[in-house]
C-alpha cells in the first residue's frame, strides 16, 4: 500500500504563530531552509519524515496532531451546505473542498458561518410576521449552534478544564469518593445541600447559600449536578478565560457555553482522565461496567469516551451522537473521519434509530459509509423520567462508534464477523451529500449526479442516479 503524504501547512502556520517565531526562526529549529518551510506551510511539498521528527523532538509535539483536526470536519460542513439548493449550478468539486480546508480553513469556516447566517435569514423570511413582531430579530449566529461549532472545532476536549477536574478529584489524601468529595466542597464554600422534592434537578440561592437538588433523581444525576455547581463556584476564572478566548458573538451564546464548561467540569471530574482511561482499556470500553465503577449514567460515559482526545494520551477516536424520536441530533461530536449533518437527522439506515424499538438493549451494527471506511457502532435507548406520576419522560437515542480497526479493543466486537464483507450495512451522513446510488431510504437526489426520469419505469425511486 502507497504512503499517504502528510500535507499540513495550515497546522504548522498556526504552531509557529502560537510560538511568535517568524519563518526564518522555526526553519532553524526544524533543520531547513526557509523556501522549504514556505513549501510547506503553502502546502505545496509534504511535511518530511525529518520535519515530523524535529517537531517532536523540539517542541514536544505529538505528531498524531499533525493527520487530525478540522480537516475533515470542515469538508464534511462545506460539502452539507453546498448541498443547498441554492448551490445547484455552482457547487465546486471535492477535491476543491479538501485543498480549502487544509490551504485555507479560516476561508472555510467564514463560508460556514455565511450559509448559517444565510439559512437562518431564510427561515425567519418563512415567519416574516412574527418576526416583524419581534423587536429583538438579529441576523447572527443562534447562540446554540454557536456554543454547539465551538466544542465541535475544539475536537470536544478542553484541556485546561479537563485537567482542573481531574486534580480535584484525584488530588484528595486520602482519596475520597466524588460525591462525598463535592458535596465537603460545596459545605467548604459556606453551600449548604439540600434533596428536596422538587422537578427542577439543580437550583441554588446565592443570596442565603442553599442549593437544593432533586430527590427524584437518578442518584449519578444528582452527584453531576452538585459537580456542575462546583464548577461554577470554584473554577469561575478558568471558565471566564476560556470564554474570552472563544469570543462568541453575543452575551446569550457566552452565558450558554459557560454552562457548557460547567457541565464539562463536571463529567471530567466524575470520569477523571488518567483513571478513566485505563479503566476504559482495561474493561475493553464496557460501558455498563464503566458507569458502576465511576457512578455514571451509559450516557455521561459514552459521551465522556469522545471527549478522551488529550495530546500524548489519546484514547480510541471515538463518534458520540444523541437523537430524538423525530431523528434530531441534540448532541454531536466525531474525532473519526465520520461527521455528522449539521441540519436535520441522521442516516436512517444507522442503528441509532431502532435503538427506540429495542429498550435496555445495546444494538451493534458494522457499518461502511461511501468513502469506504468501516466502522463499528453501539446504540442504546436513553429514557429520562420526570421523577413522579404524570410527570414527561423525555426518550432519546445515543450511539458511539469508531473505525472498526480499532474493535478488537471494544467488548462489543466480540462474534461479530470483522472479516465479511457483507457483515457491513451502507451508511451515510446527509442524503444530498451521499453519493450511493441504489439506497432505498433516499429522501432527495445527491449532489453533484445527474438524474434520469423514465416515465414508463418505476423502481425503489422515482429516478436513477447517473
Amino acid at each position: 500500500m502507497a504512503t499517504q503524504k502528510l500535507y499540513a501547512g495550515a497546522k504548522l502556520r498556526d504552531m509557529r504563530t502560537r510560538m511568535g517565531l517568524t519563518q526564518k526562526d522555526f526553519a532553524a529549529k526544524l533543520g531547513v531552509s526557509l523556501p522549504y518551510l514556505n513549501q510547506m506551510e503553502n502546502n505545496n511539498r509534504p511535511v518530511s519524515t525529518t520535519v515530523v521528527l524535529a517537531l517532536a523532538q523540539e517542541f514536544g509535539l505529538d505528531v498524531t496532531e499533525l493527520s487530525t483536526g478540522d480537516s475533515e470536519r470542515l469538508v464534511s460542513d462545506m460539502r452539507e451546505a453546498l448541498a443547498d439548493p441554492v448551490f445547484a449550478e455552482a457547487a465546486p468539486p471535492l477535491a476543491d473542498l479538501r485543498l480549502t480546508a487544509s490551504n485555507a480553513p479560516a476561508l472555510a469556516r467564514a463560508f460556514i458561518e455565511l450559509h448559517r447566517a444565510y439559512r437562518q435569514t431564510h427561515e425567519r423570511l418563512a415567519s416574516l410576521d412574527e418576526a416583524l413582531g419581534r423587536e429583538d430579530a438579529r441576523m447572527q449566529a443562534s447562540p446554540w449552534d454557536e456554543v454547539r461549532d465551538f466544542f465541535h472545532y475544539c475536537d470536544n476536549y478542553i484541556d485546561a478544564v479537563d485537567r482542573a477536574a481531574e486534580r480535584f478529584a484525584t488530588g484528595q489524601e486520602p482519596f475520597q469518593d466524588i460525591r462525598v468529595l463535592a458535596l465537603a466542597q460545596l459545605k467548604a464554600g459556606g453551600v449548604k445541600v439540600e434533596f428536596v422534592q422538587q422537578a427542577a434537578l439543580r437550583s441554588y440561592d446565592p443570596d442565603v447559600g442553599i442549593l437544593r437538588l432533586s430527590a427524584r433523581a437518578a442518584p449519578e444525576t444528582q452527584t453531576f449536578q452538585a459537580l456542575l455547581q462546583v464548577a461554577l463556584l470554584t473554577q469561575d476564572k478558568l471558565l471566564e478565560a476560556t470564554l474570552d478566548f472563544a469570543r462568541f458573538q453575543s452575551d446569550e451564546a457566552r452565558a450558554i457555553a459557560k454552562i457548557g464548561l460547567a457541565n464539562y467540569y463536571a463529567g471530567a471530574s466524575l470520569m477523571p482522565y488518567g483513571l478513566f482511561l485505563a479503566a476504559a482499556q482495561e474493561c475493553r470500553h464496557d460501558l455498563e461496567v464503566l458507569a458502576a465503577r465511576f457512578g455514571a449514567s451509559v450516557e455521561q460515559v459514552a459521551h465522556r469516551l469522545s471527549t478522551l482526545q488529550r495530546p500524548g494520551a489519546k484514547g480510541i477516536p471515538f463518534f458520540f451522537v444523541r437523537v430524538d424520536q423525530a431523528g434530531t441530533i441534540t448532541k454531536r461530536h466525531s474525532a473519526t473521519r465520520l461527521q455528522f449533518a449539521r441540519f436535520g437527522g441522521a442516516c436512517p439506515l444507522w442503528n441509532v434509530h431502532r435503538a427506540f424499538e429495542t429498550p435496555g438493549r445495546f444494538l451493534r451494527q458494522l457499518a461502511e459509509t461511501p468513502d469506504g471506511v468501516r466502522y463499528i457502532s453501539l446504540a442504546r435507548d436513553v429514557s429520562k423520567s420526570g421523577g413522579s406520576f404524570g410527570a414527561p419522560v423525555r426518550r432519546y437515542a445515543i450511539a458511539l462508534g469508531c473505525e472498526v480497526k480499532h474493535a478488537r479493543s471494544l467488548v462489543y466486537a466480540d462474534s461479530l464477523d470483522l472479516g465479511q464483507d457483507s457483515a457491513f450495512e451502507p451508511i451515510g451522513i446527509s442524503c444530498r451529500i451521499c453519493e450511493r446510488k441504489t439506497c432505498h431510504q433516499r429522501s432527495v437526489p445527491p449532489l453533484e449526479r445527474r438524474l434520469t426520469i423514465k416515465p414508463n419505469e418505476r423502481g425503489v425511486l422515482p429516478y436513477e442516479v447517473n
